[in-house]
């Protein structure tokens, strides 16, 4: 059904800017896509408020329009023990807290279920509208994710793993080609279960996942590229995240992983790679070249890698980069809060620079002025930037005959002159001037689930 809202939107069209819409009409069709936008003065917004009258919402002058956010990294079964097992190096941590939880959700289809709607509903309450899920081995537990977000309204990349080697004996693939043939029957399953609906209707879709290097064999990471190239599906893995890891893969395969995956075809556009915290400039420049996506997890990075993600780097030499959770290995599931650890870990790096620079013993470069970004920087990364990384070209801004994926911020109360939620104003804010750049600084700074009053993905309500 067509709905119109009348108010202030703030999207990030481009790395770094924040376009500040004041009093616009935006119309939404029946199929979820915005028809209409325009200041609310213009002739033909005028007349359309005049033919529907009552029917066009008008918001509160002290909120905002703004796109949903994007995940581009979370494991949903490890939802589970979200908050808790972050005292161990990667590779333990995986053997002892997050196998036994995937282990778990496989074994019971209840438990499964519970899980991830519980998680699609945290998913919501913090305002991300799409995101991409590590699953587990077992195609039973990756359809019930599916059908979950699906069911939730959450856009949802939803990867069945696939592993044959170096895991416990129990949570492993029989064969590289058992593995395949999952990944294959779960790519099909997946999409079949949404071929009945309209396409803007479906907001699940399947991803191939090996999980990493240390667990997957050549055989298996180059079926996977083929499989990718094969069924158009797009791929996500962990790249160059910790020592103990980069040292298990040359120990074995005598290359570094960004080697490994670049010689199976798993370096290609549709793929995103978690961490990259370990690569050089060289390395960002192939995957800019392969246009492969990063997903950047500032917190998870502070408890398992051993170094600071380059972002400003990454960004200077044209990799796609969005943000990510990494539940459990990060313990928010809110991407407000990997925004304000990204800023904050750049700014660190910048200072570090700084006094290497100093002393004259400089070991980093960047092309930018500063290794810092700015929060206006880790919105777009947030929005625009996270739906570029996923492929979803027409998402993260507002125009016409993209997808209404948004979400209603309510900041300040004109009538109370107090702001709303967590936030507190001392300056005279007087109506006329409506939402300002301060007043998203402070909500991208302090801004928590209680002044998201309203989601929409693909124009269906979900708050």
């Amino acid at each position: 059904m067509e709905f119109a809202v009348r108010g202030t939107l703030v999207h990030c069209p481009s790395l770094g800017t924040v376009q500040v819409l004041r009093d616009h009409l935006i119309v939404v069709n029946d199929r979820g896509i915005v028809s209409h936008l325009s200041p609310a003065t213009e002739a033909n917004a005028v007349e359309y408020i005049r033919q529907n009258g009552s029917g066009v919402r008008t918001m509160f002058p002290g909120s905002f329009l703004i796109p949903t956010f994007c995940d581009l990294h979370l494991h949903a079964p490890q939802f589970m023990y979200q908050g808790t097992g972050l005292d161990l190096p990667v590779m333990q941590w995986l053997d002892k807290y997050a196998y036994k939880a995937e282990e778990a959700l496989d074994a019971s289809q209840d438990l499964a279920r519970t899980v991830y709607s519980r998680l699609a509903q945290r998913l919501i309450e913090v305002g991300t509208g799409a995101v991409l899920l590590f699953g587990t081995i077992n195609s039973e537990s990756n359809l019930i994710l599916a059908d979950v977000m699906q069911r939730s309204g959450v856009r949802a990349f939803v990867g069945k793993l696939s592993m044959d080697i170096s895991s416990r004996e129990t949570y492993r693939e029989a064969s590289a080609a058992d593995s395949l043939a999952n990944a294959r029957d779960f790519v099909q399953r997946c999409r079949q279960a949404v071929a009945h609906l309209q396409p803007w209707q479906r907001v699940v879709e399947p991803v191939i996942t090996p999980r990493f290097v240390p667990t997957c064999s050549d055989e298996l990471l180059q079926g996977l590229g083929k499989l990718c190239e094969e069924l158009g599906v797009r791929a996500q893995s962990h790249l160059a995240e910790a020592y103990d890891e980069l040292k298990w893969v040359q120990d074995e395969r005598h290359m570094d992983d960004i080697v490994v995956f670049d010689k199976h075809g798993l370096l290609r556009e549709g793929t995103v790679q978690a961490h990259c915290t370990f690569l050089d400039r060289p390395s960002f420049s192939l995957l800019s070249e392969r246009k492969t996506a990063v997903a950047h997890c500032p917190l998870s990075n502070a408890y398992f890698s051993e170094k600071p993600f380059p972002l400003r780097e990454a960004l200077d030499l044209g990799v796609m980069v969005g943000l990510g959770t990494d539940i459990a290995g990060g313990y928010s599931t809110d991407i407000m809060n990997s925004m304000r650890h990204a800023v904050a870990v750049s700014r660190m790096r910048q200072g570090a620079h700084f006094m290497e620079s100093v002393s004259g013993n400089a070991t980093t470069q960047a092309t930018n002025d500063s290794l810092a970004i700015t929060w206006k920087e880790s919105l777009y990364l947030a929005t625009r930037g996270g739906a570029l990384s996923l492929g979803l070209k027409d998402v993260g801004e507002f125009k016409v005959g993209t997808p209404f994926d948004a979400q209603e911020i309510f900041v300040y109360d004109f009538e109370s002159s107090s702001g709303f939620g967590g936030l507190d104003f001392f300056d005279e804010q007087p109506l006329s001037a409506g939402i300002t750049m301060d007043m998203i600084e402070k909500w991208w700074c302090m801004g928590d689930i209680q002044n998201r009053v309203g989601m929409w993905v693909q124009g269906k309500r979900l708050v």
